[in-house]
């Protein structure tokens, strides 16, 4: 079992924490847009909002988890298929990716201690707050938060497209790198 990454291919370990921060991300932009229309009187109105900001707690450790890994961990080497706009746009769209999930994050932690409270993450640990005392300070965050969440899905879906269009049109081994560590 190969568990690092290889010049040909990525290991286990970084296959694994891509497919978990792709299903998280996905999940978490599905269950905000669910809970915003939840009224007072859903049994999920408190318990939703909780779960999210849990969730996207530990999406953000997991990140910067993934991040050491990757600084630790020699990235496959670019496919000699690949021209210098294809290895840009990759590098772009992977710094794009890491930067809006932790935005979201920030943004998230803004909207949930605008009044003061700490971030409760599953009951374990709670995040204290620091207000910055901007008038609206949820509202505004909350508008930040809803458009880069929107931004990340679009680009998560252009990334999705991209090694689609490697896997069916170009016939390459990029798709396939990321799904097994051969």
């Amino acid at each position: 079992m190969v568990l690092t990454n290889r010049k040909t291919g990525y290991g286990w370990i970084a296959i694994g924490l891509h497919w978990i921060s792709a299903a998280t991300v996905i999940g978490l932009f599905l269950l905000g847009l669910w809970m915003v229309d939840l009224d007072f009187y859903s049994p999920w109105y408190h318990d939703a909002p909780a779960l999210h900001k849990s969730i996207g707690a530990v999406l953000i450790l997991l990140t910067i988890f993934r991040l050491g890994w990757r600084l630790l961990n020699p990235r496959p080497e670019a496919l000699s298929s690949h021209g210098a706009f294809t290895r840009m746009a990759a590098g772009t769209a992977h710094r794009l990716l890491y930067l809006l999930i932790f935005a979201i994050g920030i943004s998230g932690y803004l909207i949930s201690t605008a009044e003061g409270h700490a971030l409760e993450v599953f009951g374990w640990l709670a995040i204290p707050a620091y207000p910055l005392g901007i008038d609206n300070q949820a509202d505004i965050a909350g508008l930040v938060h809803y458009w880069l969440a929107l931004a990340l899905i679009g680009l998560a879906a252009i990334h999705a497209l991209a090694a689609l269009k490697h896997h069916f049109i170009d016939k390459d081994s990029t798709l396939k790198r990321i799904l097994s560590a051969n």
